[in-house]
């Protein structure tokens, strides 16, 4: 035979693991849809899932942030919101160019009702709210100081965002887990290019103008 009906005879062994890890993601994520319907186990929930979605959407987080700087009268605090508006937009441009590459469909019992969608957010992998939430969480635990109780909360809102992207059907499993690891590693991207007046004065100076 041919070379390549050999192979197609013969599957490597990562092959057959990749497909068995894809059909264990699929399978899993489904069964952890039961928010993705009014008629699913737990439909009655969709609309709080629907709530945290919207608290983690790009949106009202840069929106917010724009408000904060514009309302902000400290050099240290128009830094870490700087900082934090160039995460947001990283995480949206990161997103945007993988599910682009990547073209993954979302979950087949997934319901087109999502708050604002882009043409890119037909695609699935990675879950832009589990990578914004992971980034959020991280940049709020190292920048504000915050008692124990409130550090917790921080971390419980970004894994309970994350884990309703599958309970509503939006997302498989692995577009949480990679999203997560995805925000985590860019915010280890945003502190080693962290924004200062020092770093890039001619930034803060036109902000300061406006």
């Amino acid at each position: 035979l041919p070379e390549e009906d050999r192979m197609d005879l013969n599957p490597s062994f990562l092959g057959i693991a990749l497909r068995s890890l894809l059909a264990i993601d699929l399978w899993l994520s489904k069964k952890l849809g039961v928010c993705a319907g009014e008629s699913s186990s737990w439909g009655s929930m969709r609309p709080l899932m629907k709530l945290l979605e919207i608290s983690g959407h790009g949106i009202p987080w840069l929106l917010g942030t724009l408000y904060c700087l514009a309302r902000s009268d400290s050099w240290a605090g128009r830094e870490v919101l700087m900082n934090l508006l160039f995460a947001l937009l990283l995480d949206l441009l990161l997103v945007a160019l993988i599910k682009g590459l990547v073209r993954r469909r979302r979950p087949a019992h997934n319901q087109m009702d999502m708050f604002v969608t882009l043409s890119v957010d037909k695609y699935s992998f990675p879950s832009g709210h589990a990578t914004r939430a992971a980034l959020v969480s991280r940049f709020i635990l190292n920048h504000l100081v915050l008692a124990i109780p409130l550090r917790v909360l921080v971390v419980l809102w970004a894994f309970i965002v994350g884990f309703s992207r599958v309970m509503l059907g939006r997302h498989n499993v692995t577009d949480v887990a990679f999203g997560f690891f995805l925000g985590y590693t860019q915010y280890s991207i945003v502190d080693y290019c962290w924004l200062s007046p020092h770093s890039a004065p001619v930034l803060f100076v036109l902000w300061n103008q406006q």
